[in-house]
């Protein structure tokens, strides 16, 4: 690829190449190591034959969450061109979804022909192609191998006053791993790339992000939030206000920092990821959000063990189907009262058939500074408590701490497999299940049309979204996403790290999606975000209409453009509707090019 002599020397592209070039100075030293199989070893018979490698104990690194092979996964297997996915489990790996796509070749050129073929076909022919190392072979080039996965830069100018607070009011970008932004013009310039040694990876993504300063809110509203999360507003250690990240208190200073977004070390172990690190993750079959967990905050700094392929256990199987299962546990940032506690998220799925997908889901957020401290036994209390507790318990250091659960489901209907998929997710507080307690949940419910009769480039998807169930216990945003001693409860960082929907609140979304190519489209979005007026004074509405087009230079080049037009009113801040317009252009670049050893 040329570069003109003008974009290498502008700070954008001096910035990425920077990046770069760290991801390949950290990456080989790992790569350089070849596997014992590769290169003949002192003490071994030359004349015998090179162990066959195998797949099963090679590692490959998750897929980012933002790429664009989710909506085309998930597209492929709402036409019937694929059954072996877990939408509620992401994300997945390389080689993981070249695994999935073994069986779509084959699929598709027995399929009749006709549109849905056609699309499917560019769908396959996309993914084959960027997934290409993992499926030449049975190893590939996957042994030994330092590769640059992507360099991109983002600009992103607002006009208007944009929100920037999910714990309350309501956020204008979402799903945007917390990156900071304000009114004006934005910027985030960033890399990805890893190095891998047989079963041991390394990958690191980072960003240099800019976001100019802003106002923030008044020191009276600052005051009114705190009330309401019943935190209180001055340390009384230091006589000062608190520094609540989940309170946006002006005025706010411009942000130019480095940042990492994901960053982790794993193993591949019998055909689990052992990993430390910032790495994504998201839980449900959504496309909106995660009641669970998503990408909407800054990813928490974990130990996780993921199970990345279908398990099979004889007699059991027969009943539940292949299942996956994942296990975190971190600590949370931003929080003060109490200050670092961490959380731990469990998760296992089911598909008893080809067309439903089950699962359940578990967060505890426990421990704090003069609260409970985080050791082994308390990991343990927390992670076997099910039982409800004595207020004076919660008040003690034998608190197991703030306890949701999860249930999310994905259907192909009758009749119509290839065309409607139903799916649904959910979350309860202080309840082992939302299925034995169906009122006290809140709920993500929606339909995908994979393809509209008449128009087959044309689908289209809505959800709707609740925080709000309709019981006392859920008033003042004091029940979904908080806890009586976890105040901040469902952040990192000041950031939901659930569903941006917010605590106690009401609204959806919705995309009309036509696909000019298996990874280029142009979308219409809508969304809706409604707060309730006994958890925000005078309640809050957002309403924005968004505009999306994804388009290849080539086959490595990928610029994504997205206008969105937002009106929102919270009178609790400022009067009157507020107009808040975000443009975002991305320009990313997908090297083919890699080490390999």
């Amino acid at each position: 690829m040329k570069v003109s002599r003008r974009m290498a020397h502008s700070p954008v592209t001096r910035q990425a190449t920077l990046l770069a070039a760290l991801l390949c100075a950290i990456a080989s030293p790992l790569a350089a190591a070849p596997p014992p199989a590769a290169v003949p070893q002192l003490g071994v018979d030359p004349s015998r034959p090179t162990p066959v490698c195998q797949p099963s104990i090679l590692d490959s690194p998750f897929i980012p969450l933002d790429s664009w092979i989710y909506p085309a996964v998930l597209r492929l297997y709402s036409l019937g061109f694929i059954d072996n996915v877990f939408l509620g489990m992401r994300p997945w790996t390389r080689a993981s979804v070249s695994h999935m796509l073994e069986e779509s070749g084959a699929r598709i050129e027995d399929a009749d022909p006709g549109p849905a073929t056609d699309q499917a076909q560019e769908i396959y022919d996309a993914l084959t192609y960027e997934l290409s190392p993992e499926m030449q072979g049975p190893c590939g080039t996957l042994q030994g191998n330092t590769r640059i996965e992507s360099v991109y830069t983002i600009a992103r100018p607002i006009s208007g006053t944009p929100l920037r607070d999910s714990f309350h009011l309501g956020q204008t970008i979402i799903n945007d791993y917390g990156r900071p932004y304000a009114g004006g013009f934005n910027s985030y310039t960033g890399a990805s790339g890893y190095a891998g040694a047989g079963r041991f990876l390394l990958y690191a993504r980072g960003e240099f992000q800019y976001a100019p300063s802003t106002a923030g809110y008044s020191t009276e509203l600052a005051q009114q939030l705190s009330a309401i999360d019943q935190i209180p507003y001055i340390n009384p250690a230091t006589g000062l206000p608190y520094n609540q990240a989940t309170i946006p208190r002006g005025p706010i200073d411009s942000v130019a920092v480095f940042r990492l977004l994901e960053a982790y070390v794993s193993v591949h172990v019998l055909n689990h990821e052992i990993a430390f690190g910032k790495q994504d993750e998201w839980l449900g079959p959504a496309l909106g959000s995660g009641m669970a967990y998503s990408n909407n905050a800054d990813n928490v700094y974990s130990f996780r063990i993921d199970r990345i392929e279908p398990l099979r256990i004889p007699l059991l199987s027969r009943l539940t189907g292949p299942f996956r299962y994942d296990f975190m546990v971190g600590p949370l940032q931003g929080h003060v009262v109490p200050n670092s506690p961490w959380m731990h998220v469990e998760q296992i799925s089911f598909r008893p058939t080809e067309n439903l997908e089950f699962g359940f889901q578990r967060t505890v957020i426990w421990g704090g500074k003069d609260h409970v401290p985080v050791t082994l036994h308390t990991f343990l209390r927390s992670f076997f408590s099910i039982s409800n507790v004595s207020p004076e318990e919660k008040q003690s250091s034998q608190d197991p701490g703030a306890r949701f659960g999860a249930f999310d489901f994905s259907y192909r209907l009758p009749f119509v497999r290839n065309w409607l998929t139903l799916y649904s997710d959910s979350e309860v507080h202080d309840d082992v299940s939302p299925i034995d307690a169906p009122r006290r949940a809140a709920i993500r419910p929606g339909i995908y049309l994979s393809h509209v009769p008449g128009i087959p480039r044309l689908d289209v998807r809505v959800e709707a979204a609740s925080t709000d169930p309709s019981i006392t216990n859920s008033n003042g945003g004091r029940f979904m996403y908080w806890e009586i001693i976890q105040k901040q409860g469902y952040t990192n960082k000041g950031v939901l790290f659930g569903d941006w929907i917010g605590r106690e609140d009401k609204g959806g979304q919705g995309w009309i999606t036509y696909h000019l190519s298996g990874n280029e489209w142009l979308q219409v979005g809508l969304r809706n975000q409604k707060a309730a007026k006994d958890f925000i004074h005078g309640g809050t509405t957002l309403n924005d209409i968004s505009f999306q087009a994804v388009k290849r230079i080539g086959k490595d080049v990928e610029l994504d453009g997205s206008f969105t037009l937002e009106h929102w009113k919270a009178p609790i801040y400022k009067p009157g509707q507020q107009t808040v317009t975000t443009t975002n252009i991305r320009l990313t670049w997908y090297p083919k090019s890699k080490a390999s050893f």
